[in-house]
Order: C-alpha cells, then structure tokens, then sequence
C-alpha cells in the first residue's frame, strides 16, 4: 500500500477556496497600478485594526522588519539590554543585537513554551543589580498561544520598560478576553506564507493604541518621512508593505476566524488521541491559540527514530526549534539568566511538530495519530 501524501502546512487546498477572489483582487492591483502603498493597504489596516480590536494596525514588509521598527521607536541602541525567550526563532534576538544593543536571554515555562515570568522576575533583579541597562521585554508568543501576559506585564510595569509582544506565530489568539494585538506597548505579527494568517510572499504588521507611536512608525517605515516624503525628519529603513499582499491578505483575513476554529479543532482531535503517548500542548485558561504549529514532546524516547519512521509512513515532520538561541553561534556569548536556561535546552531535544492546518481531515488525522503511536512505540 502506497504511503499518503499528507502536506504539513496546506496553503493549497486554502488557495482553492479562496482563488476566485485572490484573483480578482490581484487583478484590481494590476488595473490601478499602484503597487507601492495603494489603497489595498490602508484597506487592510483598517481590516485588521477591527479584527483585533486596536486603535492603530500598521503594515510593514516582514515580521522581523516589524520587531526591528518598534525598537527603532524605542530608541534602542549600544549600551541598552533588552530581554527575550532563548527558544524562538532567531529574529526575536536578531533585531535587538542589529541595533548593537544586547539581547539577554531568560529560560522558558514547560508546559506553554513561553517566556517565564518567575524566571523574569529574577532575571531583571540580577540585571538591575549588575548595573544592566535593561530597558524592555521581548515576549513571544510561541507555536501560537498568548504568554503569560497579566504576570508579565506586572513585572514588567514595576521594572519600568517597555512591553513588545511578538505574534509572530500568535495573531488571533486570545489572552483572557484580551485579542493578541492589543497587550503591551506594541505587538508584532509575520505574515510569512506559513504562518496561521500568510500572504504569498513577506508581511508583517504592527499593532498599537498609541496615536503618536502609530504615526512615529508610519514615519521610521517610510524612510523617516516627515509630512513632505523628501524631507526626512529621522533615520528610517524602507519597510512598507506591498499592494500586492495586501491584497492577498484582505481575502485571507475574511475567512481568518473560520480558520482559527477549524485549527482548534484539529488541535483537539490530536490532544484526544495523543494525550497517552505524548506530551500534548496545554493551553492555560482563559487563552486561545491558533495552533501555528502543533507542537508535542516524547521525553526519553530517540527522536531521530520517531521522525524516521513518521517519514517512511509519509508523516511530515518540523522540530522547532532544534538548538535555543543561547546556543547558536551568532549568539552564544550574549548574556543569559544566571539560573541558566534548562528547560529550553530540555524541550529542545524532544519537541517535533505534527500537520497543522484548518483543513486537515479527520480520516488524515487518524492516520496520522496511528503513525505517530506506532512511532513512538518502536522508538
């Protein structure tokens, strides 16, 4: 018997639903020709601000760019500290050490994989008493669900910084009551085609309540454009998104909600039938995640064995992230939390993601959750 073909992430079967429209909204992009900031933009931005229930939501051309302008609007530079998770991607480190200031790395809870407030708490106490200019907090929202953001946010208030929250794989989750888009002093999103809301190329978007930080950013996106586009009242980067996406993503951010309620439950159809062979995720109370990926741990088993098996039974397979930030070389000797980051290096080497995606069927899903128990038996 032939081995399915199973996609991990489906944009195609997406795609199909939505053609018709995609086409035609690109079609109107082609006809006004107006590539750069056309209307399709400011359409989106006001999309989204309704969606997440913000003031402001500012598109720009890629998550990473997203992070890096809402430091920009922070001022951070050489001799500011700014603290982050160690198991993330590594743009959430990246802009904080291209800016030449110093990202510091504290460990992570186990069961959401997200930043650890008791963990912070500490973390900050050390800095402060080491004489570290810390000036913010980098949290993220990992594999899709909302941090801890009500002891966060305490603790980051009572130190004085500032609070940037990175969707990179997040936006559309819900933190009791509270939408991602609307905690902290900003939150950022990717639009990366894999991520739960994807254009067909890179986007990202900023959002915030702030009116004078929604209009320092259109600025530092622009060049650093004052009212005239040629005088240019700050250093900026080019940072725009384009029509095109924007477009795109109009169609998409449409059938957006459906879509977070179809991951949900694929989500609990796995936890149902994995919850006795794997460490399934667990979402705190209260919390909504759009399930970027699915996430599970097979403690004390050989993962290469279980991926190997799930491979050869046509299973695809991710392993975010394999190695913590504080362990890579373009980061190893940045400073981390004196406590030492165990649980990250831990999950590191047991974590691996399942398909996750709003149209995965059940039969599919079956599969799947066979292969796995199988794999894991043997492993």
């Amino acid at each position: 018997m032939t081995n399915p073909t199973i996609p991990f992430i489906d944009l195609a079967t997406q795609q199909k639903r939505i053609r018709d429209k995609v086409d035609a909204a690109v079609a109107k992009v082609l006809d006004h020709g107006q590539y750069i900031l056309g209307p399709e933009v400011a359409q989106l931005e006001k999309d989204m601000a309704a969606f997440s229930g913000v003031k402001h939501a500012i598109a720009c051309s890629n998550g990473t760019d997203a992070l890096t302008l809402c430091l920009m609007a922070k001022n951070v530079g050489p001799g500011d500290v700014v603290v982050c998770p160690s198991f993330t991607f590594a743009s959430t480190a990246e802009v904080v050490a291209q800016l030449n200031a110093t990202p510091l790395f504290v460990d992570i809870d186990e069961d959401s994989y997200n930043l650890d407030p008791e963990k912070l708490k500490a973390a900050l106490s050390e800095a402060k008493a080491a004489g570290h200019n810390v000036v913010g907090v980098i949290a993220v929202d990992l594999f899709g669900q909302p941090a801890d953001y009500d002891a966060i946010e305490t603790i980051v208030r009572d130190a004085g910084l500032w609070l940037l929250c990175d969707a990179a794989q997040g936006y559309g989750g819900v933190y009791k009551g509270r939408k991602v888009g609307t905690i902290g002093d900003f939150t950022t999103t990717s639009f990366f085609p894999a991520k739960p809301l994807g254009c067909y190329g890179d986007g990202g978007a900023i959002y915030t309540n702030d009116d004078d930080t929604a209009d320092l950013l259109r600025s530092l996106l622009f060049h650093g454009k004052g009212s005239d586009r040629y005088d240019n009242v700050r250093i900026g980067m080019n940072g725009r998104l384009d029509t095109m996406q924007a477009a795109i993503l109009i169609e998409k951010l449409a059938i957006f909600p459906d879509e977070i309620v179809s991951r949900n439950e694929v989500a609990e159809r796995y936890s149902n039938g994995l919850s006795n062979v794997v460490k399934v995720p667990r979402i705190a109370d209260g919390s909504t995640s759009v399930w970027a990926q699915y996430v599970v741990r097979a403690p004390g088993k050989d993962r290469q064995k279980i991926l190997s098996y799930l491979s050869s039974k046509g299973v695809p397979t991710a392993v975010y992230y394999p190695k913590p930030l504080h362990q890579q070389t373009a980061y190893k000797d940045f400073p981390q939390a004196s406590a030492g980051l165990p649980v990250s290096e831990t999950v590191a080497q047991d974590v691996f993601a399942l398909p996750m995606h709003p149209y995965l069927d059940e039969e599919t899903q079956r599969y799947i959750i066979e292969q796995v128990t199988e794999a894991v038996r043997l492993a």
